[in-house]
């Protein structure tokens, strides 16, 4: 039986654990300790997924719990995908923080994923990676 759980203090060493059994590993700093213990001291609402103690999935958000969530990464181990752990963890984050809207970014794995799931598309996202990106 999966448990679900708020876990705001989760250790890099699972984090980078689920990542890595997931397909998130490929886009996150999974070899930068440091980045990866930034991600987990900044973000504010982490939920896990566990079966018999063995982490299987995770959401990592931030958010003000008023106006935007924003789930930054949602991860489940290959093994336990397609059993409605990602849904029931973006369904749990949001209950965590109902008044705000839940956003995210598709890995572009899972872009049809979300809309099956019953998620709405928007298609006026922008982002830069470098500030001497902006003209």
């Amino acid at each position: 039986m999966i448990s679900y759980q708020v876990e705001n203090d989760l250790k890099a060493e699972e984090f980078v654990h689920i990542l890595q059994r997931s397909t998130l590993g490929e886009r996150r700093p999974v070899d930068d300790a440091e980045r990866i213990a930034g991600m987990l001291a900044h973000g504010n609402l982490i939920l896990t997924a566990r079966d018999n103690g063995q982490i299987v999935g995770v959401a990592r958000s931030l958010t003000d719990f008023s106006f935007c969530t924003y789930l930054s990464d949602l991860a489940v181990d290959k093994d336990y995908q397609h059993k409605g752990i990602g849904k029931e963890l973006i369904r749990r984050t949001k209950l965590e923080a109902p008044k705000a809207k839940l956003i995210l970014l598709a890995a572009p794995a899972a872009v049809n994923y979300y809309p099956h799931i019953g998620m709405k598309r928007h298609e006026h996202c922008f982002y830069i990676d470098r500030a001497d990106e902006l003209k």
